[in-house]
């Protein structure tokens, strides 16, 4: 007779640990949405190589768990301010930001007539701080402080790809989470050239077998606007009450009733606040989180419970 105890639960543990105790092929979809490395709280004890490991080894449960023919969502972001002690400093001439409009040019003018003076009497000659002194001097207007590491964006959808494919899982598709964007009162500019934060993506694993294609699982209208779109338009969470990442119900209720059928079992490995256990539930699939968190796995089991 089929165990079943490890199904409609959430488990308290190490996502690897917790899914080696699970059945073979016994997984119709997973979908996930892992730390981002990105210095969240929930994150906190894991160095670059400690979550590479994670993510890495979360991966490779899932080609013994999933069915064949089943998929794995992973919806993640690119690491956008990866520090680097290697990367030369970014240094930037932000003269459209400038609150004392006194160029560097005007400094060395004046040191040329007074090649004595120190930079408290440049700044008191000039009508300037002695800091913009040394930053116009200097070309110390880096980003992040002098001190300490530079950054840049680290592409992830490679190392998930290579990590998949090793166990053979293989990358079927990937769509695009268009969100709000990510800063205060949602601007759409900065003091840099960086572009807004505004969309995540999904990347669609495939574990290889026969895959039912059901055009039915969605209405027409859906299917013309989601459905084969590689675009999903979502508001993410206004606000983050009760885990610092929430996805928002949308996405997860897409995602599933895009790749699975009722009673179809569902797993999230990073569960957090439950949202993908609740759907899953609602839409009359089966279900199972992990969190190794317990006070996570309290809340998500509390909010599916309750659905």
């Amino acid at each position: 007779m089929e165990n079943v105890d490890w199904l409609n639960r959430v488990h308290v543990g190490d996502a690897r640990e917790v899914m080696a105790t699970f059945p073979n092929n016994s997984i119709d979809l997973s979908f996930w949405s892992p730390p981002y490395f990105v210095g969240k709280n929930y994150e906190s004890h894991l160095n670059f190589q400690d979550w590479k490991d994670l993510l890495r080894g979360v991966i490779s449960e899932h080609a013994r768990i999933m069915k064949e023919g089943a998929f794995m969502v992973i919806n993640i972001n690119d690491i956008l301010c990866f520090a680097d002690q290697n990367m030369p400093r970014f240094m930037a001439n932000n003269v459209s930001n400038k609150k004392v409009k006194i160029s560097r040019e005007d400094i060395l003018k004046v040191k040329h007539d007074y090649p004595d003076a120190d930079r408290r009497t440049l700044a008191s000659i000039v009508g300037c701080s002695e800091q913009t002194i040394q930053r116009r001097l200097e070309h110390n207007n880096v980003r992040g402080g002098k001190s300490s590491a530079g950054t840049k964006v680290l592409t992830v959808g490679g190392l998930l790809q290579e990590w998949a494919e090793a166990v053979g899982l293989y990358l079927y598709d990937r769509r695009i989470w268009h969100k709000d964007p990510c800063w205060a009162n949602s601007r759409w500019h900065s003091n840099s050239y960086r572009a807004a934060d505004e969309f995540e993506y999904l990347y669609v694993f495939w574990r290889t077998g026969i895959v039912k294609v059901d055009r039915a699982r969605l209405k027409k209208n859906e299917w013309a606007e989601r459905g084969s779109r590689a675009v999903w338009n979502i508001r993410s969470i206004q606000r983050n009450g009760r885990h610092e990442c929430e996805f928002p119900e949308m996405l997860a209720e897409r995602v599933i009733r895009l790749f699975t059928d009722k009673d179809n079992v569902i797993l999230d490995p990073f569960v957090g606040s439950g949202t993908t256990t609740t759907i899953a539930k609602r839409l009359n699939r089966k279900y199972v989180g992990i969190d190794r968190l317990k006070k996570y796995a309290q809340l998500a089991e509390e909010r599916t419970n309750a659905e």
